[in-house]
């Protein structure tokens, strides 16, 4: 598992200085790991993931809230997948957001994310979130316009004001015991182009291509420049970013569950102590199941 140096490499919490170019979609920090290599190191990763979140679970005092945002093809739903392949299902639920429907846009723009928020002992997975509010719909002002807004309230502070909203409602989070980790996985455009000929080339990745995810590729400088605006105005300590290099999927997936991980070594989760009275209950009833005799002894057969 990667260590905790590495994850403070990428991550970002107090956005004032920061610029996306600064991040190589590319970079490894020098780690040249063969396949095997890369799967033992995530293998120990998700095996710490899933006793800790065991322990989450039983605690069920906290709750962790994973938020993860990308450009097409940068292996938002792989990572999921990898990471999270050793977690109780009953404790982990994931979410993806799509184009609000016409009741959510009755609603302010965070009002559907409150409703699948993890509750204690839970982790929840945000497969695209409520930022993209202040990414899709700032690349396609159209969006905008259908959300029925009051004209006085569409003017040049909009956006800053939906980053204040965040903010506020990420503290509020905070303070009530959820704990916050979003990633954004920074893929370069050479490599979704490579990624979106295999979809196209490859039978079965077929299925995963969408024609209109050439068309947002010709919107790729506004999408970097949203993306850049929206981690630098909602990148604070108690829900920071974490701007993960995302052309090398091997590199991504440690990156991710050995934040996930330190974030929940940080939290610190226990099982529930057992008190005397429920201690001694417990002993009568084990003397009780010891003294039972079993299905062969009294004559019973399954």
């Amino acid at each position: 598992m990667l260590s905790g140096d590495v994850v403070k490499r990428f991550r970002i919490s107090d956005g004032d200085d920061f610029r996306l170019s600064d991040i190589d979609p590319g970079d490894t920090l020098g780690l040249d790991l063969e396949k095997d290599e890369a799967k033992e190191l995530l293998a120990a990763g998700t095996k710490r993931l899933a006793d800790l979140q065991e322990r989450l679970y039983a605690e069920s005092r906290w709750s962790l809230l994973i938020i993860l945002q990308a450009m097409d093809a940068a292996g938002k739903d792989s990572a999921i997948e990898h990471v999270m392949s050793g977690v109780n299902p009953q404790g982990c639920a994931v979410t993806s957001f799509k184009a609000p429907s016409t009741t959510e846009l009755k609603h302010d723009f965070l009002w559907r994310a409150t409703l699948p928020l993890p509750g204690r002992g839970q982790i929840g997975i945000f497969n695209r979130s409520y930022y993209e509010e202040v990414l899709v719909v700032r690349v396609h002002r159209d969006l905008l316009d259908k959300q029925g807004l009051p004209d006085k309230l569409v003017g040049d502070d909009l956006w800053r004001d939906r980053f204040d909203s965040i903010r506020d409602f990420e503290r509020h989070l905070a303070r009530n015991g959820t704990a916050i980790l979003k990633f954004f996985l920074h893929v370069s455009r050479d490599e979704q182009r490579k990624r979106f000929l295999e979809r196209i080339d490859e039978p079965d990745k077929r299925w995963k291509f969408a024609l209109g995810d050439v068309a947002e590729r010709q919107l790729w400088p506004k999408y970097m420049d949203a993306y850049e605006d929206a981690i630098r105005n909602t990148a604070t300590k108690h829900a920071p970013w974490h701007v993960v290099p995302a052309d090398n999927k091997w590199f991504t997936r440690l990156v991710v569950a050995a934040t996930i991980v330190e974030k929940l070594e940080e939290i610190d989760p226990n099982y529930p102590k057992v008190d005397s009275a429920a201690l001694s209950a417990m002993v009568e009833a084990r003397e009780k199941l010891v003294a039972e005799p079993s299905d062969s002894k009294s004559g019973k057969s399954n």
